[in-house]
């Protein structure tokens, strides 16, 4: 059985940026996980001496805060200035970019839709810098549009991991019922890279392990789109939880990872395959 990478994959750019910046301040806290993978945050932990706080609780005033890619809510982040703690802001620039388009065009008196999942932190960042909370709607699906109190001046931003076909669903419906529509695709170029090099693997191939964290959107994306091409194709978070069978009588097995699956987990995972090969 062959084993085959895909052309991208793995970690993006704020990625590698929030581990460098961890790794710079040993001894100092992240404000929510880092990024959706379990094993790094160990590893930062033990190499690091990383912290981890859950909430504003877990804080004290003489700690160095690190802010997780995914960004935090603005209210929590004006807390933590309150408090005169130092921060180390560590959120992804794309990231960065929703919350300043959210902040400018609510400002001016635009609706906002953003197209993601209201309980994934980045969009609950995102949304929290809308100047009235009443006119910034979040969805999913185009469907979801139906009924809400949207103005005839709106603006729409999507959550960096999603996939662009579906982001293009929602723009269309909000075109067809809004006068002035002001679209801002601020989904990752790593998504589209990664999203499409996996697409193009699970065409050739008889089974996909798409490796990343199990709440990461990124890597249920990945699965979601190998799955549409290959049937056997499974998401895992490390080496761990490979199953010898799902090898049997293959004869390409394509890789692909998460933007917050480090190589090092992805080496330990292709060693696997090839000790059972």
């Amino acid at each position: 059985m062959k084993i085959q990478l895909a052309s991208s994959y793995g970690f993006c750019f704020g990625v590698k940026r929030a581990i460098k910046i961890a790794e710079e301040h040993q001894g100092s806290k992240t404000y929510g996980p880092l990024i959706h993978n379990k094993d790094e945050i160990n590893r930062l932990k033990e190499g690091f001496n990383i912290g981890l706080a859950e909430k504003l609780d877990d804080v004290t005033a003489d700690d160095a805060v690190v802010i997780r890619t995914h960004g935090i809510p603005k209210d929590e982040l004006s807390q933590l200035k309150a408090q005169e703690n130092q921060i180390i802001d560590a959120t992804c620039p794309y990231v960065t970019t929703p919350q300043n388009i959210v902040a400018q065009m609510s400002e001016k008196g635009y609706s906002i839709v953003i197209f993601g999942d209201k309980d994934h932190p980045e969009i609950k960042g995102v949304v929290s810098y809308a100047k009235d909370l009443r006119n910034a709607f979040i969805v999913k699906h185009e469907d979801e549009l139906e009924g809400l109190p949207i103005l005839s001046k709106v603006a729409v931003v999507a959550q960096t991991t999603r996939k662009p076909e579906d982001f293009l669903k929602i723009v269309n419906a909000l075109v067809l019922n809004h006068k002035e529509v002001r679209v801002f695709n601020t989904i990752c170029n790593a998504t589209f890279e990664n999203q499409d090099a996996a697409a193009e693997l699970a065409k050739d191939a008889d089974i996909m392990i798409v490796i990343g964290g199990k709440h990461s959107s990124n890597t249920k994306q990945l699965h979601s789109i190998c799955k549409s091409y290959c049937d056997d194709s499974y998401l895992i978070e490390n080496e761990t939880e490979l199953d010898p069978s799902w090898f049997e009588g293959k004869k390409l097995c394509g890789i692909s990872a998460g933007a917050s699956t480090p190589d090092w987990i992805v080496q330990n995972v292709i060693d696997k395959i090839e000790a059972l090969k």
